[in-house]
């Protein structure tokens, strides 16, 4: 079994950075609501818990040039 590692550190209500071992994130917004998360490797993510078992989750990626 592999060992891994995940931290996260609320920084402000509605703030929270979240470390592994290999990058960062910080996440915009609580746990109802919707929540923006922009990674340390360009990735931006927002999302929403719906009702019941739905969800809503969208990626964006920065564009690479090749």
């Amino acid at each position: 079994m592999a060992i891994t590692f995940r931290k996260s550190i609320r920084i402000f209500p509605g703030v929270t950075l979240n470390l592994n071992a290999k990058s960062w994130s910080i996440t915009l917004g609580g746990r109802s609501g919707p929540r923006h998360t922009i990674s340390s490797t360009g990735r931006r993510t927002s999302s929403m818990d719906l009702p019941g078992p739905f969800g809503w989750r969208h990626n964006h990626r920065r564009n690479r040039h090749r």
